[in-house]
């Protein structure tokens, strides 16, 4: 399992068009992965589940995934999230 905390950059937070981004990232790996705010952990390869968490900027959010691409599927998801949804 591999973790790591990361603070939303970009105004509007995790809305409808960086969730999707956010998703279709996520689903590259083969990890399982979450994303976690305030104690509710969502599946990251769910728009709903993503959306349901109402991630805002500058929100602090943890990104966890366990499997064999761990390492490389929270650390692309967190420099997502880093760069404002622009990378």
């Amino acid at each position: 399992m591999y973790v790591r905390d990361v603070i939303v950059k970009n105004k509007v937070g995790l809305h409808a068009r960086p969730a999707t981004f956010f998703i279709q990232r996520a689903n590259e790996y083969q990890s399982s992965i979450w994303v976690e705010r305030d104690e509710r952990r969502v599946n990251a390869k769910s728009l709903l589940g993503v959306l349901s968490l109402g991630i805002l900027g500058q929100h602090q959010i943890r990104i966890i995934a366990d499997g064999t691409d761990e390492k490389e599927a929270v650390d692309a998801l967190v420099n997502l999230v880093e760069s404002g949804f622009t990378a």
